[in-house]
């Protein structure tokens, strides 16, 4: 699910967001079983697939709205996190990966869901998207 994350303004706009006015993160919500998927493996992916040590950037895209976060919705998740970015941290320098990560880890359980025409946009056929490569080679020991 696309949304956004992070501050006050209730039911923002994609349009808003992107202004940084509202402070608010672009986000995608992921729901998952437990017994299914563990957030462990979450974690994984999320820092082995793209750049947490960029502030307020992902690609081409610059501001506050696509800065590195993870909103946790209970202090077990948020525990986790946190040292997952601290193990993540290890493995980069070890790796000779300069930069620290810069991903906002924090408690917030509300959650504003984009417009329609942002659900699924990577796989709606009358978008083309340039991706450059993000990953930073590094593997997440966790």
């Amino acid at each position: 699910q696309s949304g956004h994350y992070g501050r006050d303004t209730k039911n923002p706009t994609y349009q808003e967001t992107c202004t940084g006015a509202t402070g608010h993160a672009e986000v995608v919500r992921v729901i998952f079983d437990p017994e299914q998927v563990k957030y462990s493996a979450l974690l994984k992916n999320f820092w082995e697939n793209h750049n947490p040590t960029t502030k307020d950037r992902q690609g081409n895209d610059t501001g506050p709205m696509y800065r590195s976060a993870i909103y946790c919705e209970d202090e077990t998740d948020l525990e986790l996190a946190k040292k997952s970015a601290e193990k993540y941290q290890q493995n980069l320098s070890d790796r000779g990966i300069r930069g620290e990560i810069s991903t906002e880890i924090k408690l917030d359980n509300v959650f504003y869901y984009a417009e329609d025409y942002h659900q699924q946009y990577l796989y709606n056929a009358e978008v083309t998207v340039l991706c450059e490569e993000q990953e930073l080679g590094a593997i997440y020991l966790g």
